[in-house]
């Protein structure tokens, strides 16, 4: 399959890597030289111009930052450039407003399209084994399939466009506060006497057993390995986790759901990134409890 990849950064790149491995023809754009360079060596043809790189695809893949981007990447240079006939994929997280939008321009212009944002980080992303949240009707979710099996270890349909992002932001919102508690139960562990690894072999086969703790512990040394054990780098950036919080709080006000966890979350993390930590795993919170 022809694929045109747009947006190669931390995460595109390890994908559109992961699409060339799998045996098709990925034609794939950046702004970034670096990251065109990268994908050149990873058996990528390159392209300076989005527009050249949807020429004659059969599908459009992208990994871009925002909303905005997302909107003028795919209203200026993929609708009405790539073939009629391709499918798009949109792997970015962006609002649910922005994606349903997007998917309803594209759908006006004759493409099948979804919003299929990711679960698993970089390591994921370069490994093949991300899980894709998809939203999007039923036959454009038959036809991006495929795309994504390539990516990922896990392909979930929805539903509705739109609802990728709500299942990503979700998640996302829950996985910012179980980490926040699992930090905190780890602090007051150790200040009551508790040896970490030992309130670990209790906890992570007990109740307050969640990801947060038996996959990610935020302690170096406990636990499977985690950006913990690398100074609190890699993983998932602060600054990633920030601006999916502030999604979820977006869509909550919209759908009239008042998080108080969540927003609670959000505004930890926004001290923390306000602090210089914007690239630190947002596991590093921990820090800022008295231990780590």
């Amino acid at each position: 399959m022809k694929i045109a990849f747009i947006g190669l950064g931390n995460m595109g790149g390890g994908m559109a890597a992961n699409l060339a491995k799998a045996g098709h023809e990925i034609r794939a754009f950046d702004l970034a030289d670096t990251a065109l360079a990268a994908a050149r060596e990873n058996g990528c043809r390159t392209f300076s111009d989005a527009k050249e790189a949807v020429a004659g695809v059969d599908a459009v893949v992208s990994m871009l930052p925002n909303g905005a981007i997302v909107k003028a990447v795919y209203g200026n240079d993929v609708i009405g450039h790539a073939p009629q006939g391709a499918v798009f994929l949109d792997c970015s997280t962006i609002d649910v407003a922005s994606a349903r939008e997007v998917i309803a321009q594209a759908e006006a212009g004759g493409y099948a399209m979804v919003d299929a944002p990711v679960s698993g980080g970089i390591a994921a992303a370069n490994g093949g084994t991300l899980t894709f949240m998809v939203g999007g009707t039923d036959e454009a979710f038959i036809r991006a399939k495929p795309v994504l099996e390539a990516m990922g270890k896990a392909v979930i349909h929805a539903g509705q466009a739109g609802n990728g992002q709500a299942a990503k932001i979700c998640n996302n919102m829950l996985l910012g506060i179980h980490m926040i508690g699992t930090c905190e139960a780890f602090t007051m562990a150790q200040k009551l006497g508790l040896d970490p690894q030992t309130f670990y072999d209790i906890s992570s086969v007990s109740s307050g057993q969640c990801w947060s703790m038996t996959s990610y512990c935020p302690l170096p040394g406990v636990g499977p390995q985690s950006p913990a054990d690398s100074g609190y780098q890699g993983g998932f950036a602060t600054g990633l986790m920030l601006k999916d919080l502030k999604l979820a709080m977006d869509a909550a006000a919209i759908a009239g759901v008042d998080p108080k966890m969540g927003a609670r979350a959000k505004e930890l993390y926004e001290a923390f990134d306000a602090s210089g930590n914007s690239t630190v795993d947002f596991s590093g919170i921990i820090r800022t409890m008295g231990e780590g």
